[in-house]
């Protein structure tokens, strides 16, 4: 029987419950990955999939992504194809089950937790004419062995996004306790400054977004524009030539404001339109 959404299955089964000695529920043991869906297709899977991986590695969590992606058409097979025109699709990988103590369990099972969701609803505003943010005043801590991930330990974030609930401010900028510009609470941020696209380094901190990636690789030199990677501060912010947002769910939102103090307004630029008519194209294509 086809189901409406939401639709969440724990290891292939639906409404399956998750353990609570799972370590992703006792430690946050896990890393997650949240995708746009299009069509009943996922345009960004490729890079979704090698974060996964990667991420999987990097915390020494064994993944079969093959078993993963079983999971997910399976999922999709049980909705109903006119509430998979466009959805949320949220993978979450655990270390799974585990005794008390940090010590890792001799046997790993990794939990799989897949959730299909209605699309994400932001104004049409947002996209043509920009966004208000604030600078948050929660500060990003700095770990090598931890920056770049998707991981589920989100508390810096969940606590950024407290401080305001002005339904005016789209997003909260966040800095490292550097003072370096980093990302927002759900996006990275690019800023354009005399014809360069720059995008903080986040090798202390933050998550490399797949949107972030895209821009990067796919979409950027259509612009004749060479994405550069370097730390940032709100100096740098604040003498922007344009500033924008990106996740792989909203794509990309123009800044036009940021409110505090200093207060600052920006346009919504050439690079920035141009970019948003040619990540259309490119996401189309791959749809």
């Amino acid at each position: 029987m086809q189901r409406k959404l939401p639709i969440i299955a724990i290891n292939g089964v639906v409404d399956k419950q998750v353990s609570p000695l799972d370590r992703g529920f006792t430690y946050g043991d896990g890393v997650f990955e949240t995708c746009c869906m299009v069509n009943a297709k996922i345009p960004l899977w490729r890079f979704h999939r090698e974060r996964l991986i990667d991420s999987c590695d990097a915390l020494l969590i064994p993944i079969q992504i093959n078993i993963v992606e079983q999971y997910l058409q399976q999922l999709i097979e049980q909705v109903q194809s006119t509430e998979l025109t466009n959805a949320v699709v949220k993978i979450i990988v655990t270390r799974g089950e585990g005794g008390r103590g940090y010590r890792l369990p001799d046997v790993i099972n990794p939990t799989i937790c897949i959730g299909v969701f209605p699309a994400a609803v932001y104004p049409e505003d947002y996209n043509n004419r920009g966004v208000t943010v604030r600078v948050c005043n929660q500060q990003l801590g700095s770990n090598t062995s931890l920056a770049g991930l998707k991981h589920l330990n989100r508390l810096e974030h969940i606590l950024a996004r407290a401080e305001w609930r002005d339904e005016n401010i789209a997003e909260g900028l966040l800095l490292d306790t550097n003072g370096n510009l980093i990302e927002a609470t759900v996006s990275n941020i690019f800023i354009v400054k005399d014809g360069s696209l720059l995008t903080p380094d986040l090798t202390q901190s933050g998550v490399a977004g797949v949107m972030r990636r895209f821009i990067m690789e796919s979409v950027a030199s259509q612009l004749n524009v060479e994405p550069v990677i370097k730390k940032l501060t709100l100096d740098d912010l604040y003498s922007a030539d344009e500033v924008f947002l990106c996740n792989s769910v909203f794509g990309v939102w123009p800044v036009v404001q940021v409110v505090g103090e200093p207060a600052c307004k920006f346009p919504v630029g050439k690079i920035t339109s141009q970019l948003q008519q040619l990540l259309i194209k490119a996401l189309n294509a791959l749809s």
